[in-house]
């Protein structure tokens, strides 16, 4: 059990620092660093040497996703080898089937000479594997060692559900915006790739409208989790949001004026990949082992005690 969870902790790491690996290859001009796919260059996988350092940085991310499949192959043996539910099995062959078609995704990119568009989606397509990982995490944290996992449910009220399921929705579109305020801007992994054909000043104040939302949906979900005394891990969850919202949005306002410098666009992607992280954690905390079984069902009844008449009075079995 310990080992499923080092592993799925890996998974939800690696995925991060997947999504942040890319920013670097994209904001380093490395798009291209290996210009086929599946190998690095048309006569070698790993001869990168005659493509500087361009070819390192496209090729280690290539790497990370090797070790992300791997990490994810390990971990749905660990799975098969304890008790467990199938929830477990499903969130766990995400991880090591999902990864290699997002590779191919990446080969797509790359042999379509970093089409924007394929670009975005190799992006987005990260998120929900994050979302898994840390779906996976949750249950397997919840879960007593050596023990399956009780059956799940709801543990707050249903409109602290639908709060932190607005978390996940928001922080998906301030996602989605922000790869399109990407893709109109300087950083497209090769100085000689084509822009998204929008107005970067216009797509930029869309995406900060949209963060607006996220702040005061954020707000809102931590007040309504503190009046409900919902899991610490809620309550403790939107309050992280709330600083990382901040520091995202300093970052976003610092790099708009200096001209989006490479290394703070890194530090906003890595932001935007913790504030979904969280956003998913905040959410998912919102369920967990239940006596209930299944949503909506009731608790069972405890029996009335049975009256029974025994030297002229009524005493209770």
């Amino acid at each position: 059990m310990i080992l499923v969870k080092r592993l799925a902790q890996t998974c939800l790491a690696l995925q991060v620092l997947l999504v942040v690996s890319g920013s670097a290859v994209r904001v380093t001009g490395s798009g291209l660093g290996c210009p086929t796919w599946p190998r690095c260059t048309s006569g070698s996988v790993t001869n990168t040497a005659a493509l500087g350092g361009h070819g390192y940085i496209e090729f280690g991310n290539r790497l990370l996703a090797v070790l992300l499949e791997l990490v994810g192959i390990a971990l749905v043996i660990a799975v098969l080898r304890v008790p467990h539910p199938r929830s477990w099995t499903r969130l766990a062959l995400v991880q090591a089937a999902v990864v290699p078609v997002q590779a191919v995704v990446g080969g797509l990119l790359v042999l379509s000479g970093l089409n924007p568009y394929v670009l975005i989606l190799h992006f987005l397509a990260s998120f929900p594997l994050i979302l898994a990982a840390a779906a996976l995490l949750q249950r397997v944290s919840a879960a007593p060692q050596g023990q399956r996992e009780q059956p799940w449910g709801p543990v707050v009220r249903g409109e602290l559900r639908w709060l932190t399921r607005g978390l996940v929705v928001a922080s998906s579109a301030v996602l989605v915006l922000g790869s399109l305020v990407t893709g109109t801007g300087p950083h497209a992994g090769d100085p000689k790739v084509a822009r998204l054909p929008f107005s970067p000043r216009d797509i930029t104040q869309l995406h900060a409208d949209l963060v607006y939302l996220l702040i005061g949906l954020t707000i809102a979900t931590a007040v309504a989790a503190r009046l409900v005394a919902a899991p610490r891990a809620v309550v403790r969850g939107t309050n992280v949001m709330i600083a990382l919202i901040a520091v995202q949005g300093a970052l976003g306002y610092w790099q708009y004026y200096l001209g989006v410098p490479p290394l703070l666009v890194v530090l906003h992607v890595l932001g935007a990949g913790l504030v979904f992280t969280t956003a998913a954690w905040s959410h998912l905390a919102t369920s967990g082992p239940s006596p209930a079984g299944r949503r909506g069902a009731q608790p069972q009844q405890t029996a009335e005690p049975i009256p029974v008449r025994a030297a002229g009075k009524v005493t209770a079995r």
